[in-house]
């Protein structure tokens, strides 16, 4: 992942309702929520969620997909994973526990860097 792309991503994160969102859409998994659940669920109104839902899409957090009149919205796993190993790089400078946990079981000279 570039920097830029994390900047963007953990940005549109920075925010209560968008953070919320995006872990509900985590925990809910492949199967993802349409709008009108994703509302009911956090208790946001539509008009704020749309605006919501649309900054996560635009950082490349989460994906939609029209089925029948709904459209539904799921966690884009793969870009979740590039911030967290983005994030992760260089962890610990290798230091053998460091208390990351097993996240980070790589030593340094084996990570790409930034």
């Amino acid at each position: 992942m570039q920097p830029d792309s994390a900047i963007e991503a953990l940005g549109a994160l920075a925010q209560e309702h968008r953070l919320a969102l995006f872990r509900l859409l985590v925990q809910t998994g492949e199967r993802g929520l349409a709008a009108g659940a994703i509302a009911e669920a956090l208790g946001v109104p539509n008009s704020s969620l749309s605006f919501h839902l649309g900054q996560l899409r635009e950082a490349g957090l989460i994906l939609q997909e029209r089925q029948h009149r709904s459209i539904i919205y799921r966690a884009n796993y793969p870009a979740m994973n590039s911030l967290v190993a983005y994030l992760m790089e260089n962890c610990c400078s290798g230091a053998a526990d460091c208390g990351a946990g097993a996240v980070c079981e790589t030593p340094a000279q084996e990570r790409k860097s930034a």
